[in-house]
């Protein structure tokens, strides 16, 4: 008699495998665009307002891959522009790039009332966005902050990009102030100079805010983390190298977007890192090779020629690497 033999049980099914991973960045914010520049103001060699250097550079930056550029910030020379300078800027850069990039017009002051008047003369200049900094000096506790924040919101029907930058203004816009600024409709990115990464990304992971790198080290950083792009002072001299960045890694090239972020460092260090203001270094480099910036005005003080030669060099080693 033949006995039969037990059916063996059927194996555990395999689950599939995860398909290949195709990089395919999810959609972000991009508010005013990717690759911004925060604009030096160009002036005349008598110091006064030279609204066709800032024409040619601007049409420059926009030709070299700049999808906005952020006027009368801190690089732009803000607290010693007047506010018909402001309006002036706005209304040339603005013919010079037409449609091809938008233009966010600096108009934070430590005066609310000001900072409203300058809101409203921007989105009559012909300005897409307001950067708006937090009250410098006076310090004003969160509730206060919000509440100034909010009525440069309402002053206009220009969208907001708040500008944290505890280091300069002694007021940090925190995290929890972010949310609640959040809601507003008119309220859509953050230039982010506060060097709080886990903050950002509190703020990210919780609301549709485009957040901007504003420190140069932290472009990519920011970026890899669903950061909307970067508002760079480096990028008055290098603004196609500084978008490789971002291009590489859209491309899903993340290895090469690194090697293209590291490659920038030295100048990076050479013109935020070298004990002069960005404004200071980016106009030295930029009048060395030629192109509108002008002198800056007091209290800053131009650099010296062995600073402009430290500045050159690294500029000349970046720009003759191979980006590939």
């Amino acid at each position: 008699m033949t006995t039969a033999r037990p059916t063996p049980p059927s194996p555990t099914p395999t689950p599939p495998l995860a398909p290949a991973l195709t990089p395919s960045p999810a959609p972000r914010p991009a508010a005013f665009g990717r690759a911004l520049c925060a604009m030096v103001t160009p002036f005349t060699g008598t110091g006064a307002l030279d609204l066709d250097g800032a024409r040619l550079l601007a049409d420059r930056l926009v030709s070299a891959g700049c999808d906005g550029l952020v006027l009368s910030g801190t690089t732009g020379e803000s607290p010693t522009t007047s506010d018909t300078e402001k309006a002036e800027l706005v209304a040339a850069v603005r013919e010079a790039v037409g449609d091809r990039a938008s233009i966010v017009a600096g108009v934070g002051t430590a005066d609310t009332r000001h900072t409203l008047e300058l809101a409203r003369a921007a989105e009559k200049a012909g300005a897409d966005g307001v950067l708006v900094v937090s009250p410098y000096y006076s310090r004003p506790p969160q509730e206060a902050l919000e509440a100034h924040f909010r009525e440069v919101a309402d002053a206009s029907g220009l969208p907001v990009m708040l500008y944290d930058i505890p280091g300069r203004t002694g007021t940090r816009i925190e995290p929890d102030t972010m949310l609640r600024l959040a809601e507003h409709p008119r309220i859509v990115a953050v230039k982010d100079c506060s060097y709080d990464f886990l903050g950002a990304q509190k703020v990210l992971s919780r609301t549709e805010l485009a957040y901007y790198a504003g420190c140069e080290e932290h472009h990519l950083a920011l970026y890899a983390v669903g950061g909307a792009g970067y508002v760079s002072t480096v990028a008055n001299v290098v603004p196609d190298r500084l978008r490789s960045v971002l291009d590489a890694f859209d491309a899903g090239e993340t290895s090469q977007a690194a090697r293209l972020q590291q490659q920038a460092m030295e100048l990076v260090e050479s013109m935020m890192a070298s004990g002069l203001p960005g404004t200071v270094t980016a106009k030295g480099l930029l009048g060395d090779l030629g192109l509108p910036a002008g002198p800056v005005r007091a209290p800053l003080r131009p650099a010296d020629r062995r600073t402009i030669d430290g500045l050159r060099a690294a500029y000349e080693r970046l720009v003759t690497h191979p980006a590939a």
